[in-house]
C-alpha cells in the first residue's frame, strides 16, 4: 500500500498557480540561508515546537470565534511554522516540501478509494471503517485486530483526549444508551471523591477526581457537545465576569495588603454577570432587527 497511487484520468487533478505559495517558500528560504535572518537561522525542529503547538491552538481559537479574517491570519502562521520545519528537514537531507505534499497526497488517495476508485461509503461511519481498515493494510497489520483505543498525540489536551478515547470504546458497543447512564456515572464518581477526601488518601483523591473529570466528559460526548470547547467557553465567560471584580477592588483597594471577603467579592461577581446577561440580551435584541424591513 505503500507504491503511488493510479492517477485515473477521471479524477486527475492539473497544477494550479500558486504564486504566493512560492513567494512564501522563497521568503522561508531566504530566512534560512547565509546572510539571512540570525534569529531564523538558530532554529530546530525542537526549539520550534512550541511555536507550532502555540500557532494551533491560536488558530483553532479563531476557528472558534468564527471571525475570517482571525482564521486567515493564524492559519497563515501555521503554514509559515510548516514551511519552516520543512525548510530545515530539506537542509538535513531529511525530506522537502515537495515531497511532505506528495505524501499527504498519495494517503489522501489510498484512503478515500470510494473517491478515487472503486470502493463504496455510504456514510461516514463507513469512511472511518476504511480508513482504519486501510491504516491497518499499510502497516502490514490487516490480520490483526487493532486496539481499540489508539494512539493519540501526547499534545492533546486531555479533556479532547477523553471524548476521543470515549468515542473510540463507544464503536465497540462500551456507551451507556442514553444521557442518564452518564449522568449516573457522574453522580457515582462524585461520591467516591468524596470518601477520598474524607479517607486524607491524596494518591485515591487523585484517582477519584480524574474518573470523575473523564466521566463528565463522557457527559458532553453524549449530548453532542466539544467538552473542550464548552471549557474554554465557561473560562471565558468568567473572565468577563470578573472584570467586574477587578473593577471594584480598583476603587476600594488602598493598599497591596487590603482583603475582602468572599461574601463582598462573590456579589461583585453577580454583578458581572448579571451584566453580562444584559449586553447579550441586547446584542440579541439588536441582531433581531437586523433585516427586519417593517410594513
Amino acid at each position: 500500500m505503500n507504491s503511488r497511487s493510479p492517477d485515473p484520468s477521471e479524477w486527475q487533478i492539473e497544477p494550479a498557480p500558486m504564486n504566493e505559495m512560492a513567494r512564501l517558500k522563497g521568503i522561508i528560504d531566504r530566512l534560512r540561508s547565509p546572510g539571512g535572518c540570525p534569529w531564523d537561522l538558530q532554529q530546530t525542529p525542537e526549539t520550534l515546537r512550541p511555536f507550532l503547538l502555540e500557532e494551533a491552538h491560536e488558530a483553532a481559537e479563531a476557528i472558534s470565534g468564527a471571525d475570517p479574517v482571525k482564521i486567515c491570519e493564524e492559519l497563515g502562521d501555521l503554514l509559515m511554522n510548516i514551511h519552516l520545519q520543512a525548510r530545515i528537514a530539506e537542509e538535513q537531507g531529511q525530506f522537502t516540501l515537495e515531497q511532505l505534499a506528495e505524501g499527504i497526497s498519495e494517503k489522501l488517495i489510498r484512503r478515500h478509494p470510494h473517491v478515487f476508485g472503486d470502493g463504496e461509503a455510504k456514510d461516514p461511519d463507513a469512511v472511518r471503517r476504511n480508513w482504519d481498515r486501510i491504516k491497518q493494510q499499510e502497516k502490514g497489520e490487516e490480520d490483526r485486530r487493532p486496539a481499540t483505543i489508539r494512539p493519540l498525540p501526547a499534545s492533546l489536551p486531555a479533556l479532547s483526549r477523553a471524548d476521543r478515547v470515549g468515542k473510540m470504546v463507544a464503536e465497540v458497543g462500551f456507551d451507556w444508551p442514553d444521557i442518564d447512564g452518564a449522568l449516573g456515572k457522574v453522580e457515582e464518581e462524585l461520591a467516591e471523591l468524596k470518601e477520598a477526601i474524607d479517607s486524607g488518601d491524596r494518591e485515591a483523591i487523585g484517582h477519584e477526581l480524574g474518573d470523575l473529570l473523564f466521566a463528565a466528559s463522557s457527559v458532553s460526548r453524549k449530548l453532542d457537545f466539544d467538552g473542550e470547547q464548552a471549557l474554554i467557553d465557561a473560562l471565558e465567560r468568567f473572565r468577563q465576569r470578573f472584570k467586574e471584580v477587578d473593577a471594584q477592588l480598583d476603587q476600594r483597594r488602598s493598599g497591596p495588603e487590603q482583603k475582602f471577603d468572599l461574601e463582598q467579592l462573590e456579589e461583585w461577581y453577580q454583578q458581572g454577570k448579571s451584566q453580562q446577561r444584559q449586553r447579550r440580551s441586547s446584542e440579541t435584541d439588536e441582531s433581531s432587527k437586523v433585516g427586519f424591513d417593517g410594513d
